[in-house]
C-alpha cells in the first residue's frame, strides 16, 4: 500500500516537519488578517464614496483572482520589478494576509451593519456615549457573530497553503512528492499511503478547529 516508505530514515518525521511549516506561515498569515481585517472592515462601514470604491475593488481583486496567481505575482514579478529579494515564506504570507485580510473585513463589514439601528439608539437614549456603545454593546455582539467565521477562516487558511509548495517551499505536499520520486522503483504504490498519511495529518489540524467553530455557532445561537 506504499506505507512502508514513511518508516525508511526520517521520512516521517520530514512530513511532519513540512506540515510545521504550512502551520507556521497559516498562524502568521491569520493574525495578521484579523488585525487588518477588522481594521478595514470598520472602515468599509463608512459612507465616503471613495473608501467604498477601493475596498469594493479590493474584494473583487481578491475574489477574482486565485490564490496561486496572486503568489506568482508577488512572489516572481514583484521581486522582478522591484529587485527586492523576498523569500518564499514572505511572499506566501503577503499573498495570503492580502486574501484573508479582504475576507475578514468582508465578515466584519457584515456583522456591524446587521446590527440594528435600535441598539444604538436605545444606548444613546441610556445615556451611553459612542465609545461606551461600542465597547459593551456592539462589539460583543460582533465577537460573537465573527469568532466561529474567523475559525473556519484558519481552517480554509491552512488547506490553501499547499499551493506554496508552487514557489519552492518545503511543506508537506512538497515532502510527500520528495518521498514518492524517491522511492518510485523500490515502492512503485508509495503515492497511496503517503498521500494517505498527508491527508490524515491535514484533517487531524482541521477537525478539532472546524468542530470548535460548530459549537460556538451552536452556542451561540441560543
Amino acid at each position: 500500500m506504499g506505507f512502508e516508505v514513511l518508516f525508511k530514515g526520517k521520512n516521517l518525521i520530514r512530513l511532519l516537519g513540512g506540515v510545521g511549516v504550512a502551520m507556521k506561515i497559516s498562524a502568521v498569515s491569520v493574525l495578521i488578517s484579523i488585525v487588518l481585517g477588522i481594521v478595514i472592515g470598520m472602515i468599509m462601514t463608512l459612507k465616503n464614496p471613495v473608501i467604498r470604491a477601493v475596498t469594493r475593488v479590493y474584494l473583487e481583486i481578491v475574489r477574482i483572482m486565485p490564490q496561486m496567481v496572486l503568489l506568482f505575482i508577488v512572489f516572481f514579478g514583484v521581486t522582478k520589478l522591484t529587485g527586492l529579494n523576498l523569500s518564499a515564506e514572505a511572499a506566501s504570507i503577503i499573498v495570503f494576509s492580502f486574501w484573508g485580510t479582504a475576507e475578514m473585513a468582508d465578515l466584519v463589514r457584515s456583522s456591524m451593519i446587521s446590527i440594528p439601528v435600535i441598539q444604538y439608539e436605545s444606548s444613546a437614549a441610556l445615556g451611553l456615549t459612542k465609545l461606551q456603545t461600542y465597547l459593551y454593546v456592539i462589539i460583543p455582539q460582533i465577537i460573537r457573530r465573527l469568532l466561529p467565521l474567523s475559525i473556519n477562516l484558519i481552517t480554509r487558511m491552512i488547506k490553501t497553503t499547499s499551493l506554496i509548495m508552487m514557489i519552492g517551499i518545503v511543506e508537506v505536499l512538497k515532502v510527500g512528492q520528495q518521498i514518492i520520486e524517491a522511492n518510485r522503483k523500490s515502492s512503485p504504490h508509495a503515492a497511496f499511503g503517503v498521500f494517505a498519511v498527508i491527508f490524515l495529518l491535514y484533517f487531524l489540524v482541521c477537525w478539532p478547529i472546524s468542530k470548535l467553530a460548530g459549537y460556538l455557532e451552536k452556542k451561540w445561537e441560543n
